[in-house]
């Protein structure tokens, strides 16, 4: 360790304690964390969980371990150097997160844990002291519960702090899976909103309490196997009822909601994992704005001028370079002669908007809402999804949509429509 000189102590754990130091030969700050107990078999260093993890884990929102040091019966971790923790920031900030900051972070925390679940691991103690942030760039750190997905049952009773702790674990269920992390994101996704836990219970007993008056009582032959379901029933938990998630996060807009609420379901197996969670609505609702009145163009109604409810279902686009990529971005035909408004048909799924030639037609260039049905309740018949495309060449916030070739979008909300502001700057696409 002669290469590292230590600086300053800035964290301690049950395990060990945390520096921050400057290599040498470098001048590199890094981590040094120092376990507490002695090793005196190198075999027994590598085979600690928080080894083997990260030696299989390289991802950007994953922390590095550069090196590992053992040095007169002492244990040395070096990793990379981040400034804060997320506990802190939160601890700090005067006003709430914006949602399109919450994106950010959260799509960083899910991109890591995709990378980690299907590296078959699971951490186990997802909270946001373990969430290191440096620039706006999050990592997940500290892998010492972490274990692997195919580990034999039955897994230790106590993983991570309470407060973050699903309910498959309190009640003392002989197996579990990476559903405790998702469990874990979406108290966190919460916690940022409001800056206070979303389950801050006192004991196992109160943390189930808690739960049970944010979400109300499960169905407890969903824990068939747990130990301590038995004794839980008899504290009358079966007659409270759910609170309305939206009165306790009043910030958080109605997809915010929807994703915590499917994050923090009492049965494992309803949890989204990483991946799908990345495809939730919540991560691309900054890339719509309601329709403003006075729209350039009309549409042509029929007979009974009611308006129809359309979702696009964009199909058989040619892959032609001159194919035309707007905003989110729905793909467009220039090959369409100027606006080709409503083609309408009589089978299902055909009704559609095109919008095209927009070099030519800048002043018409305009995405339509999704219009809601009128008062007689006439709607178009159509199909429940909404297949988008992202292109390259479009800039995307560094904090916003995660970077993605595509994807498929269940049930989009009505009343919404995009047209990106660099767009309506430009009045065309290229």
């Amino acid at each position: 360790m002669e290469k590292y000189r230590s600086i300053e102590e800035i964290g301690d754990g049950t395990c060990g304690t945390v520096y921050k130091a400057i290599n040498l030969e470098t001048s590199e700050i890094v981590a040094v964390k120092k376990m507490k107990r002695k090793y005196y078999v190198w075999e027994e260093c590598m085979n600690l969980r928080e080894v083997k993890s990260l030696q299989k884990l390289n991802h950007p929102n994953i922390i590095k371990l550069k090196e590992v040091v053992r040095e007169n019966n002492e244990l040395f971790f070096i990793f990379e150097y981040m400034e804060h923790n997320l506990y802190d920031i939160m601890r700090e900030r005067q006003r709430p997160f914006t949602e399109e900051e919450i994106r950010g972070l959260m799509t960083q925390l899910l991109q890591g844990l995709v990378h980690m679940h299907r590296s078959q691991y699971f951490h186990r103690d997802l909270k946001p002291e373990n969430l290191l942030v440096t620039n706006n760039t999050i990592k997940i750190a500290d892998f010492g519960l972490a274990r692997e997905v195919s580990s034999a049952p039955p897994f230790t009773d106590y993983v991570s702090t309470r407060w973050y702790r699903a309910p498959e674990v309190l009640l003392q269920s002989s197996s579990y899976t990476p559903a405790i992390d998702m469990w874990a994101v979406g108290a966190i996704l919460a916690e940022l909103f409001t800056l206070c836990p979303l389950f801050p219970g006192e004991s196992e007993i109160d943390q189930l309490y808690k739960i049970c008056c944010v979400l109300g009582a499960p169905d407890w032959t969903l824990f068939r196997e747990a130990r301590n379901v038995a004794r839980l029933m008899d504290i009358g938990y079966a007659e409270i009822m759910p609170a309305n998630l939206s009165d306790l996060i009043p910030n958080a807009s109605s997809e915010a909601i929807n994703l915590i609420k499917q994050l923090c379901s009492w049965d494992p197996l309803r949890r989204p994992t990483a991946e799908q969670c990345l495809q939730h609505p919540f991560f691309y609702v900054n890339t719509w704005i309601p329709r403003q009145l006075g729209d350039p163009l009309q549409l042509k109604m029929d007979n009974t001028r009611s308006q129809p409810n359309l979702e696009l279902d964009l199909w058989d686009f040619s892959s032609k370079t001159d194919d035309c990529f707007l905003g989110l971005t729905l793909a467009v035909n220039p090959s369409i002669s100027n606006i080709e408004m409503v083609r309408k048909t009589r089978s299902r799924n055909q009704d559609l908007l095109f919008c095209s030639d927009y070099e030519d037609e800048a002043q018409h260039s305009v995405f339509w809402s999704l219009l809601p049905p009128d008062h007689h309740g006439n709607q178009a018949p159509v199909e429940s999804s909404l297949s988008l495309t992202f292109s390259s060449t479009i800039p995307h916030s560094t904090m916003g949509v995660p970077q993605s070739g595509g994807y498929r979008m269940p049930s989009l909300q009505p009343n919404f429509l995009t047209m990106s502001s660099h767009f309506q700057q430009q009045g065309h696409c290229r």
